[in-house]
């Protein structure tokens, strides 16, 4: 496939193959951008970003429903796209994509809800026969820079506010998963995009990523991926608004009042989701002690029973990771832990790049799969004396996206709602959950801004004060 830049489906000198992480060889090569074509993508949308400012709120949503209804007829070719090329099983793929027409059509409406205010300049001395205003507009501007494992839903939760904003965006997909943003692309030029208020540059965020971050003409940067390139991002992007959301390690605490059965049941769900590479899947489990065997024993039986194998198989449940470095980092930090003195309850041996579900037991805070960020099907487990020490043990981490807790007690789930440090608070589920409506993001090292269309919307529009004076009152 070819990359879109400047109103054409450009290729480059070098084309990059786009691997399947379970079959293991090509689906489908893309261009590497050249420094040229990215500036030539940069010019472009700084003209669209005039040519999009002027659409109305109404043509700009029905673009976004038009786009809506077109995903909606080609669910079945996305879903199977994804699971090709980033490797979930196409249950997940088939869920990702289904909820883009809805999405897209929550975009639609809450870019034609843009409201100012008046203001009561009158309540200042000095301030009469004037009358003052907000407008919200467009930043102008936008790079939307992607990941790999939600390929669809999050290019979506960027570019569908930005647009429906009225903004230029110009997207750059992870360079493992371009494919379906590319198709979506060609969707959002079928539904009467005005040209160049979407591009798409493909090729590694590595060689593009800082020419597109650093540059005067991009007013805002909307990036999801890791913490450490987050940091990078920061310090080459220059005095411009910024939307990070950045990894996690989020904590699961289990009180002895809880439902056992249903929390193992959850936590099959919340641990091991396309393969564990969720920002808010569920690493640490923190669970009192009183209750700590009797958990594993009920953990055991839902993760053994986990279906691996080809994403394309209906019944797979979970497939390979993006890659087989991955996995294999995944399986030097168990064995790490392990030599430790952590124990494995299921799992731990990879094959490939499918890293079965695993859960390691007797897990301590220092450890790494406890500390950072371990991107993987597996979850630590870690015993707790009280909720005191499970809140103070989860927020004892340098992220602070998503936390959950299981408990009957009302005052305990106030308690851990009022003082995890965390942007995203689940009772009695998961932090593996998420609302597209909702506001998402995270605290500390795992992000600024929040994600959600109304919140989206709002981050990719400035404030406009307006002072008309001589008003005759």
């Amino acid at each position: 496939m070819k990359m879109y830049v400047n109103g054409t489906w450009a290729d480059s000198p070098v084309m990059s193959p786009v691997i399947s992480p379970y079959f293991r060889e090509p689906i489908d090569s893309v261009p590497e951008a050249t420094p040229a074509q990215v500036e030539e993508a940069l010019r472009a949308a700084e003209r669209a970003a005039g040519t999009m400012a002027q659409l109305t709120a109404y043509e700009r949503s029905q673009i976004l429903n038009r786009a809506a209804d077109l995903v909606a007829g080609r669910l079945e070719d996305l879903a199977k796209t994804i699971s090709l090329e980033e490797g979930k099983p196409l249950s997940e793929s088939r869920a990702e994509a289904g909820r883009m027409p809805d999405l897209l059509r929550l975009c639609a409406f809450e870019g034609s809800q843009l409201r100012g205010e008046t203001l009561p300049l009158d309540a200042q001395s000095a301030t009469k026969n004037k009358l003052g205003f907000t407008l919200r507009v467009p930043c102008g501007v936008v790079v939307a820079i992607t990941p790999f494992n939600y390929p669809l839903l999050l290019v979506v939760h960027k570019i569908g506010p930005a647009l429906a904003a009225g903004n230029s965006v110009i997207l750059k997909p992870a360079h493992q998963t371009p494919l379906i943003a590319l198709k979506l692309t060609q969707i959002f030029l079928e539904a009467g995009l005005p040209e160049n208020g979407l591009q798409c540059i493909t090729g590694a965020g590595s060689a593009v990523g800082a020419q597109l971050c650093s540059d005067l003409r991009v007013r805002k940067i909307s990036f999801t991926g890791s913490t450490d390139v987050g940091q990078k991002i920061t310090q080459v992007a220059g005095i411009k608004k910024l939307s990070l959301e950045l990894g996690s390690n989020s904590p699961l605490i289990v009180l002895p009042d809880a439902d056992l059965e249903a929390v193992a049941a959850a936590t099959a769900v919340g641990g091991y989701v396309n393969a564990g590479q969720v920002c808010i899947s569920t690493q640490r489990v923190l669970v009192h002690r009183g209750v700590y065997s009797d958990f594993l024993d009920a953990l055991r039986k839902p993760v053994e029973a986990i279906k691996v194998g080809d994403p394309l198989d209906e019944n797979t449940r979970l497939s390979a990771m993006i890659s087989e470095k991955d996995a294999e980092r995944v399986q030097d930090w168990i064995k790490e832990a392990v030599d430790q003195g952590a124990r494995i309850v299921v799992g731990g041996e990879r094959q490939g790049a499918v890293f079965p579900p695993t859960v390691v037991a007797d897990v301590r805070r220092n450890m790494r799969i406890s500390c950072d960020e371990l991107f993987g099907p597996a979850v630590a487990v870690t015993p707790v004396e009280s909720i005191d020490d499970a809140i103070e043990l989860a927020n004892d981490s340098r992220y602070g996206l998503g936390a959950g807790i299981f408990t009957r007690d009302l005052q305990s789930a106030l308690k851990f709602a009022r003082r995890v440090q965390s942007g995203n608070v689940m009772i009695n589920w998961t932090p593996l959950w998420r609302a597209d409506l909702m506001p998402y993001g995270g605290f500390k090292q795992s992000g600024i801004g929040k994600e959600g269309p109304r919140y989206a919307v709002e981050e990719m529009t400035d404030i406009k004060t307006i002072v008309f004076h001589g008003v005759d009152s």
